[in-house]
């Protein structure tokens, strides 16, 4: 019987790290760490990501995975309904570290078994919401980013980058983190994340406003020359 963890992160960036630290914290011995990086959540199913068609290759039954929340599984309400039934249906348990929930298809009472579903749809449908209320915001931020002059002062510069911003967006979503928690997460300071929460729309503009003309003086920068002794 084998524990392994599951995530799925923006970038190769401390997400990854944070999400494994945590999960030992919490109390759980992982044998194997499989992770997918840069996919969507919200597009792309669980088995059609490069990790995790290997996930489902693996998981035998008796065997524990465990996810820092459904939101690594999925963001799409009838895909992660569908993975969590399906790793059921084997006799694999699913462990979320948030909250400490427990998922199995161990049960044969009708009672609990609507409950179990019950408490699964939830979640899911949660992980749904906070996607596109993200999407949201930051198709918001961008809209407010551009509706200033090329040469507009932009504010000061954000303190966070995309990874983190996604990050404290994430943690704020499922409840389970206060305002201190998610600052060490994220390593930001506790007053940057005070500011984000109320105002994410503000906070995905300020990276907007000043991500665009970086982006637009890498495209104009003229290409480095390099001289060579003759």
């Amino acid at each position: 019987m084998t524990t392994i963890f599951y995530a799925r992160v923006s970038t190769a960036d401390q997400t990854l790290d944070h999400q494994v630290t945590q999960a030992r914290k919490a109390g759980f011995t992982i044998d194997d760490v499989i992770s997918d990086h840069g996919v969507s959540g919200v597009t792309i199913k669980l088995i059609d990501r490069p990790e995790g068609r290997r996930l489902f290759d693996m998981l035998r039954k008796g065997d524990t995975l465990v996810v820092r929340w459904v939101d690594r599984l999925g963001r799409n309400y009838q895909d992660v309904t569908d993975t969590i039934r399906e790793f059921m249906r084997r006799g694999v348990i699913i462990k979320t570290v948030i909250n400490s929930m427990t998922f199995d298809g161990a049960t044969t009472d009708p009672m609990q078994e609507a409950v179990r579903d019950a408490l699964i749809a939830f979640m899911a449908a949660t992980a749904q919401a906070q996607a596109e209320a993200t999407k949201e915001a930051q198709k918001a931020g961008i809209e407010a980013a551009r509706e200033g002059k090329p040469q507009a002062y932009r504010g000061r510069k954000p303190s966070y980058n995309r990874d983190q911003l996604d990050l404290v967006q994430d943690m704020l979503a499922t409840g389970s983190a206060g305002t201190s928690e998610i600052a060490r997460a994220t390593r930001l300071t506790r007053q940057t994340v005070l500011r984000i929460r109320r105002d994410i729309a503000e906070a995905e503009a300020a990276l907007a406003r000043w991500a665009e003309p970086e982006r637009e003086s890498k495209k104009t920068r003229p290409p480095e020359r390099t001289f060579q002794n003759q």
